[in-house]
């Protein structure tokens, strides 16, 4: 087994609590980018908001957003790959949520938009350093024809646990439903999902399956951990993921993405 490429999820991950890459964690993918590796980002994150990192890195290879609803040539921003959730569904998802109370986000190409600012936009500004507007979510679903990328439910974790099984029940066969954080659950089109967008990139390079390796620490990497020849959970990870990855490393505070790399691209350790 030689590892030609690996998918690194973005937050809680290859970024630290501080939303910053570590130096170390750079050096480690600069170098086995070097040695000929394919290093891209495996996120839940928009493009515009995942772009910055992909040039700090140096990534020009397709990234995976919107947990793989959209590829994107890192630099560039060619579209490679777009599956979006219908607007007549979305329409309905987003009028469940809002009249149960929770916040919603919907996510159309590099835009956010909610019904209402409140505290949950203002703390998703500050971690995704994006800008979110303020509209009718119905009258722009409805002059939508194609449909969004994202549903973004905002919530305390207890309030989003009681409400995931009846979104599932009702719309499961019609959205992907996961976790990225305690506080996020997060809606794509049902055929979506970072294992499958990965899967996709390694058939696009010709890299067999046990030749990748995925890092990521939350139920939204769960497929693409699983898909990998070698999976890593991150020390901070979900216990759950950690039970079914092949491999758990340090934190995303004690650079596990470098160690990784360092051990399993680099062979140092």
């Amino acid at each position: 087994m030689a590892i030609r490429l690996v998918a690194m999820d973005l937050d809680d991950t290859l970024l630290r609590d501080d939303w910053t890459i570590s130096p170390r964690v750079v050096n480690a993918i600069q170098k086995a980018q070097a040695q000929g590796v394919k290093m891209t980002i495996a996120t839940g994150r928009m493009p515009i908001s995942t772009r910055p990192y992909a040039e700090q890195l140096g990534l020009d290879v397709p990234v995976i957003t919107y947990h793989g609803a959209m590829i994107q040539q890192a630099l560039s921003g060619d579209i490679l790959y777009r599956r979006v959730i219908p607007s007549a569904v979305a329409a309905e998802i987003v009028q469940d949520v809002l009249s149960l109370g929770a916040h919603a986000q919907v996510y159309l190409r590099n835009r956010v938009i909610v019904q209402e600012l409140n505290k949950w936009s203002q703390k998703y500004e500050q971690i995704a350093s994006v800008h979110i507007e303020e509209a009718d979510l119905f009258s722009l679903l409805s002059q939508e024809p194609e449909g969004i990328e994202k549903i973004l439910l905002m919530a305390e974790e207890s309030e989003l646990d009681q409400l995931a099984p009846s979104l599932r029940q009702r719309y499961g066969d019609k959205v992907h439903i996961t976790k990225s954080k305690p506080t996020f659950l997060e809606m794509t089109d049902c055929s979506v999902n970072k294992g499958v967008a990965l899967a996709a990139l390694a058939q696009l390079f010709g890299i067999h399956q046990e030749d990748v390796m995925a890092i990521g620490d939350s139920f939204n990497d769960l497929e693409m951990i699983k898909y990998a020849g070698i999976g890593v959970a991150m020390g901070n990870a979900r216990t759950e993921i950690k039970d079914l990855a092949n491999i758990v490393t340090s934190t995303n505070e004690e650079d596990g993405v470098a160690e990784a790399i360092e051990r399993f691209v680099l062979n140092k350790i």
